[in-house]
């Protein structure tokens, strides 16, 4: 019988209603199953399927997609904590995992137990199918497995599908509350045997209910994981327990007559879920959570008679988790699973240890904010909204492995493919998918477009996302119609928001927003050859340019007349180039160091364009200002959302010192696509040592300075495939003898050595510049 092969690899990138995937030819039999009714929602289901193996393949992969979530077990062990993802690539697809399966199967008989969570709620960002479901489809070699109606399924007894978090508005996380009453469980339902201690197959076991063939809707078609799994890291202990300020040790038994608090300490913030071990009766009622102001997720646990665990396994975020332990308890152990998307790769340590912990924080909350999704809080929305995950973009080429480059490829697929006719919204799936509008916030949309799209393209050079998205750059920016003063009429969107600062001249900042996007998008159109479109650019690019000044230069910097001084235009105005270098002085001394009305939205910025205008120290003073309230508090280990005292959530996106640090202060940044050229030109300011390593797609890039009034030493192991400029900086040193790998390239202003791998690329006003080959090396520059 011929029969098609399960994981067909189509390696060809398709587009597929506008998302750049790989997708898979699963098996004709291979079925979405489920119970006979579609919902409800919030339910967990349990199912089983036994199957005999009389050899076990060198190589077994299993294509799995559900609505929503899944655990996987095969024979008893775990395979996959948390598999799947929040649907979908777009507005008729979902995706599904590829998952190696090899070495958990054995001869003889074999058994998979998988446990889906059905959220049944569309929300941020999640687009409900409206039918929970399970597709599986392995290739064994003599026999292929797939989901049908051979298979076993009960709904979870356990799992009270009427938990808190349905009622919640669509501005909130997708996933519910969990709530366990372990005296309805199943017992070890996940074990190798039917027959199992403590389980045994019952008529309450069902026959799976055949919904329909692979690529069927509602669930639609069928695309490959674009990220890799979570990175779980197991159980493991805390750091600390207290009940008040007492601390305790386990075991742990409440003999009092009320409920006690624990509060289980984390070496810092994380994307968690708490586990526990008890012994007690039954019908006793313990809450799990965090400390987390926010958090909008929590769990409740009640107890069957004698020894039993737990663990919640809809994550959650904190520095302390929390368990309310009532009387009669005995608490034997308490744990927490540490589980997130790939690594921080990158680090940057300094001698000012206040920057070097902000650096650290900020990579944290950045991490925090990953997942399914780039999201603007792991907590209150989980939401992928535009404006945010530009902000993150400046810090995930310093900060994150490959994983986090493959998590922006994935947003800027969902935001194309969630377009709204040609508006580019600021959330995908998208207000439109639970709320019947757009989301357009226009500032965030063109912040993306140059920061999220154009940015992600430079640092990877991947073309084919490139030129996935460009045709909806070009319809979206050509929404924008002109005004007969030569400036972009300003559109509405859903709102009007240009950041949570205090008074925001929103106009001019969105003239700005506008003629960044239009300089990103001309050089989309170049790279992808798409020279007809690059005189309607330069049309608009000029006419903004013309007209900019005249409008709103105000004698020292550039607002609207009338308005509240707002260092947020003058930043951008040097961001983008509208204000030459000739008004930098004015600007420093007017607006960017005296104003304070952005928030950790657009601070970074403003940081930034005080660097270029030519002030680092003022640029560093200003970050130490608006960041010591947190970074001087040793409980916090993340950066918020607003400054002052209305923090906000405490966890959020706009995370981008650590961008200005690794891009201003070690002096690291690409100058060419994809990492291929790359310049080392540092300020270190008041600091005295900095060392940074970038994870860039040619590889690590280290670099590891330290300077004295004498001698200023650089460190750098630069990667295969690039070719690096290295500025030794002459506001640091005035070096008389500048030696390389212990050989004097230069002396008294002329160069006069020759070593292979260094070239003299001159000397401007700040720097004198090196070409650097691939390699290790050390430049040594003296004053005597």
């Amino acid at each position: 019988m011929v029969r098609k092969i399960l994981f067909l690899c189509v390696s060809t990138l398709l587009c597929v209603m506008g998302v750049l995937a790989v997708t898979a030819t699963f098996d004709d039999k291979t079925r979405w199953i489920w119970q006979a009714e579609d919902g409800p929602a919030n339910t967990w289901v349990a199912f089983r399927k036994e199957f005999d193996l009389k050899k076990v393949p060198e190589t077994v992969l299993a294509n799995i997609s559900t609505d929503t979530k899944y655990w996987l077990w095969i024979n008893g062990e775990m395979v996959l904590f948390e598999g799947g993802l929040a649907r979908g690539p777009h507005r008729d697809g979902i995706y599904y995992d590829e998952v190696d399966i090899q070495r958990f199967l054995k001869l003889g008989k074999n058994s998979v137990a998988i446990l889906v969570w059905y959220w049944g709620k569309t929300a941020k960002t999640h687009e409900d199918s409206g039918k929970g479901g399970l597709l599986f489809s392995a290739d064994l070699g003599e026999t292929v497995l797939t989901s049908d109606c051979s298979w076993k399924l009960k709904v979870h007894p356990a799992y009270d599908p009427r938990s808190k978090g349905l009622g919640r508005s669509a501005n909130r996380p997708n996933a519910m509350d969990v709530k366990y009453d372990a005296r309805k469980a199943m017992g070890d339902w996940t074990s190798t045997g039917w027959n199992a201690v403590d389980f045994s197959m019952d008529e309450s076991w069902q026959t799976a209910t055949e919904k329909g063939s692979a690529d069927t809707m509602p669930w639609g078609k069928l695309v490959k994981r674009p990220i890799p799994q979570w990175n779980d890291r197991g159980l493991a202990d805390y750091e600390s327990l207290r009940i008040g300020k007492e601390q305790i040790t386990l075991p742990y038994k409440n003999g009092g007559e009320t409920p006690v608090r624990i509060f289980a300490k984390l070496p810092f913030n994380k994307q968690m879920t708490p586990y526990l071990k008890v012994k007690c009766g039954g019908g006793k009622t313990i809450n799990i959570g965090t400390d987390n102001p926010f958090n909008l997720i929590n769990a409740q646990y009640t107890t069957k008679n004698g020894e039993q665990t737990f663990e919640t396994y809809s994550w959650m975020n904190g520095h302390e988790a929390k368990y309310e332990v009532p009387p009669g308890v005995e608490v034997l152990e308490l744990k927490y699973r540490w589980t997130g998307l790939g690594e921080i790769a990158g680090t940057f340590e300094c001698s000012d240890p206040f920057f070097q912990r902000l650096w650290w924080m900020a990579a944290n909350t950045l991490y925090i904010c990953t997942r399914d999704c780039y999201m603007d809080c792991p907590d209150r929305e989980r939401g992928l909204w535009i404006g945010d995950v530009a902000d993150q973009t400046g810090a995930v080429f310093y900060t994150l492995d490959e994983a986090g480059r493959l998590l922006l490829k994935k947003g800027i697929d969902n935001t194309i493919a969630y377009q709204d006719s040609d508006v580019i919204q600021g959330l995908a799936p998208g207000f439109g998918e639970y709320r019947g509008k757009s989301s357009e916030l226009t500032v965030q949309s063109n912040q993306y477009i140059a920061q999220g799209i154009w940015r992600y393209y430079f640092n990877t050079g991947d073309k084919a996302t490139l030129a996935n998205a460009y045709p909806s750059v070009l319809k979206y920016l050509k929404l924008w119609e002109m005004e007969p003063t030569g400036l972009p009429q300003i559109r509405n969107g859903y709102a009007s928001w240009v950041d949570w600062g205090t008074n925001p001249d929103k106009q001019p900042v969105e003239i700005c927003w506008y003629y960044i996007a239009l300089d990103a998008a001309k050089k989309m159109a170049l790279e992808l050859g798409e020279t007809s479109d690059v005189a309607w650019y330069d049309a608009r690019i000029k006419s903004i340019e013309d007209n900019f000044e005249r409008t709103y230069w105000r004698d020292g910097y550039y607002g609207t007349a009338g308005a509240v001084k707002d260092e947020r235009v003058s930043a951008l105005a040097v961001l983008n180039g509208l204000a030459d270098e000739s008004k930098y002085p004015a600007l420093l001394k007017n607006v960017l160091t005296t104003e304070y009305n952005a928030s950790p939205h657009m601070e970074w910025m403003i940081e930034e364009a005080i660097v270029l205008a030519g002030d680092t120290p003022a640029a560093l003073n200003r970050m130490k200002e608006r960041h010591a309230f947190q970074v001087n508090d040793v409980a916090v280990t993340t950066l918020c959302e607003k400054f002052g005292e209305r923090k906000g959530t405490y966890n959020h996106a706009w995370n981008a010192p650590n961008y200005v640090l690794s891009r201003y202060i070690a002096g690291i940044s690409a100058t060419e696509v994809a990492w291929k050229k790359y310049q080392v030109m540092p300020n270190l300011a008041h600091m005295t040592a900095v060392k940074q390593v970038v994870p860039s797609v040619q590889g690590e890039i280290d670099v590891d300075i330290k300077r004295t009034d004498k001698l200023y030493g650089m460190k750098l192991n630069s990667p295969e495939g690039t070719t690096a400029v290295v500025g030794i900086p002459k506001a640091s040193i005035h070096p008389k003898v500048i030696e390389v790998n212990g050989s004097t390239v230069w002396k008294n202003g002329a160069i006069v050595g020759n070593i292979p791998g260094i070239t003299w690329n001159g000397e401007d006003k700040n720097y004198l510049k090196f070409n650097v080959a691939p390699g290790k090396w050390t430049f040594s520059a003296k004053t005597k």
